[in-house]
């Protein structure tokens, strides 16, 4: 079973106490990539990315001086969001890492696919950004099939527990024989269900991490978890569906986003 989650926005340049095993498998890729946006001036960038002067300034510094080669840091412990923070990688014992090394791959707007231990550098690209090049009309478009590929040469029993946007790069393009579970996390509140994005991203983390704990090889097993008050509901799931509920009176109190 592989598993798959999204990365965060936010990124650590440098970590002090682990080293990655490999570079990325579509770094041509992705310095094609680089090539590109190293063309694109600071205000098109704001646009394409939807955001902030200050982050703007900071991503076309990154992609001026940017070489995918150097300084990188394992793709695992590279992101910083709510996510990781729940995950929480950096207190992962050598068989948690063993685990995430066979099992959990990362999505990526600049590299595709990730190993936990592939080496990245820091950078800012949605995956649904606004992207039409002269070589491609989207960063679906450019990735197309690649990422999938390479995903179900490893298991094509797939735990998706990434966004919808980095979901869609692999769900666009699944074959008969692949079994993908999409898993879902809902507040239920006065007889309503929705998700909240704040607390989808800790329930993904904290699901990854108990995977790892519980080494969680079969979708079947997936069910048991019941961790941050959220409890499986088979009336609504099914082999491709699985809902977590949450009960309006869990105490949330208990866990503040970070």
């Amino acid at each position: 079973m592989m598993i798959l989650i999204a990365p965060a926005k936010r990124m650590r340049p440098t970590i002090d106490f682990m080293d990655h095993k490999r570079m990325p498998c579509f770094l041509p890729e992705s310095e094609r990539l680089v090539t590109y946006l190293k063309t694109k001036k600071q205000e098109e960038l704001k646009a394409m990315l939807n955001c902030s002067d200050a982050i703007a300034e900071w991503t076309y510094n990154s992609y001026q001086h940017m070489d995918v080669n150097v300084s990188c840091v394992p793709a695992l412990l590279s992101f910083d969001g709510i996510q990781y923070s729940y995950m929480a990688p950096d207190l992962f014992s050598e068989e948690y890492f063993v685990y995430a090394e066979r099992h959990l791959r990362i999505l990526s707007g600049l590299y595709g696919i990730l190993e936990p231990f592939d080496g990245v550098v820091p950078y800012r690209l949605e995956l649904d950004s606004p992207f039409h090049t002269p070589f491609c009309t989207s960063l679906y478009d450019f990735w197309g099939s690649k990422p999938y590929q390479r995903l179900i040469e490893e298991d094509k029993q797939i735990l998706d527990l990434s966004s919808k946007q980095y979901g869609r790069l692999i769900k666009r393009h699944l074959d008969p024989d692949v079994h993908l579970v999409s898993v879902y996390f809902l507040e239920e509140e006065e007889g309503r269900r929705r998700e909240k994005g704040v607390y989808v991203k800790m329930a993904r983390g904290e699901m990854v991490r108990w995977l790892a704990e519980q080494n969680i090889q079969q979708f079947e097993d997936v069910k048991r978890f019941c961790r941050l008050g959220y409890r499986f509901d088979a009336a609504v799931s099914d082999d491709k569906q699985y809902h977590f509920v949450r009960k309006a009176d869990w105490k949330r109190s208990k866990y503040k986003a970070v």
